[in-house]
């Protein structure tokens, strides 16, 4: 059977250039880049070196980028790291109802556990939040917002060098989860999104699985969540995944500066699909769509099916040979409602029904008209039971 892979937000295949370049690391340099022997040096000029190449291409220091395990790791170490630095100033912190779940169960884990108070912003009922709920909500003992790029469910693009800017005029430190806009979005530099912390993963733009990277603007020093040893100057306990790390890299240098995703495309092929979707009786597209005020990652289309759920609508289109998702990979078997969908102002019921399809750089106008075609099929079979 033919596979139509549409879930380009829950990953991307490893680019075959991204893989030669890791193979070295995986068999030659293989020594530990904290060893002084020659094997453990050669590891760390490689090491060093990727930190040089990503730092070029964010134009920012050497020193600012810390490398990870992926976003997660990533949010969860500018989140726990920031709070706890700057407890002594305030408990207060600030984030959006739609934010990945690497964020917001952080948050909630600093809610009942570490004393801190979360202000949960609303959003629109395309996914935005207002710059201005944000300056209202920022009180002086806040000390951290956190607001995503542009969210994994929806595809919604947030304002978050207008809401950095504001941040840093009240003092605020400001985090922004970038995993969805790496790749699908033009980048000129690191400081675009006006954050004082930028998280990346890189399988998100065929790198590989494992690896990720958080800015860190110079000179904040946020507390460690890893203990052991003095990797990544302190701030990152444990051995380096030097492959992964040079994979990062790699992808970074080939498909940041110039999106890997066709935007230009990919939008043609997304309202192809989204005209198909909203012909169908009971279809709710979600998410700004073209030629609103509000833009949306070109790759992302989502909507919810009337008299349906997401499980049994995943498991017809994978029979068909489609590959979607409900929402954030993360949470795949989840019968929990998508928290994206409820923040919009749709009920519970739409929110166990959403699928998203996220299109890329293999995607074609083939498949796209495969799943036009067999989408009414589907949903018509599952309604049925």
């Amino acid at each position: 059977m033919r596979t139509i892979y549409f879930d380009y937000n829950a990953t991307t295949p490893l680019d075959a250039g991204v893989r030669e370049a890791m193979a070295p690391f995986l068999e030659r340099v293989y020594g530990n880049p904290s060893s002084v022997h020659r094997v453990g040096r050669e590891a760390r000029a490689a090491l060093d070196e990727a930190r040089d190449r990503v730092a070029t291409v964010f134009k920012c220091k050497p020193s600012e980028v810390v490398f990870t395990s992926g976003g997660t790791e990533s949010n969860n170490l500018a989140l726990f790291g920031s709070a706890r630095l700057l407890r002594p100033k305030g408990r207060h912190v600030i984030t959006t109802r739609i934010e990945h779940h690497a964020v917001l169960h952080a948050f909630g884990y600093l809610e009942k556990h570490e004393g801190f108070e979360v202000t949960y912003l609303p959003v629109d009922s395309v996914g935005r939040v207002d710059p201005g709920s944000v300056r209202k909500a920022i009180r002086p003992d806040t000390v951290l917002v956190s607001v995503m790029a542009a969210n994994n469910e929806i595809g919604t693009i947030q304002p978050v060098a207008e809401i950095g800017a504001l941040c840093r005029e009240r003092g605020v430190l400001f985090h922004c989860d970038a995993v969805q806009a790496f790749g699908k979005l033009p980048f000129a530099n690191i400081d675009q999104f006006n954050a004082d912390l930028v998280s990346v993963c890189a399988h998100k733009f065929h790198g590989p699985k494992g690896a990720g990277a958080l800015f860190i603007r110079s000179p904040l020093q946020p507390h460690p969540i890893l203990f052991g040893g003095g990797h990544e100057t302190e701030r990152r306990a444990g051995t380096e995944n030097l492959p992964a790390i040079i994979g990062l890299t790699e992808a970074v240098e080939r498909f940041v500066h110039t999106p890997v995703f066709p935007a230009e495309t990919l939008s043609l092929f997304s309202e192809k699909l989204a005209a198909a979707a909203s012909a169908i009786d009971g279809v709710t597209l979600l998410g700004p769509r073209k030629g609103e005020s509000v833009s949306s990652l070109p790759n992302t289309v989502a909507f919810t099916v009337d008299g349906s759920d997401s499980i049994a609508l995943m498991a017809g289109l994978d029979m068909e040979g489609a590959c979607a998702s409900s929402g954030s990979a993360c949470s795949a078997g989840s019968l929990e409602p998508s928290h994206v969908v409820l923040a919009l102002g749709q009920p519970a019921n739409r929110a166990n029904a959403l699928v998203r399809f996220s299109l890329g750089r293999e995607t074609t106008a083939e498949e796209v008209a495969s799943v036009c075609a067999l989408l009414p099929d589907v949903i018509r079979q599952v309604r049925r039971g």
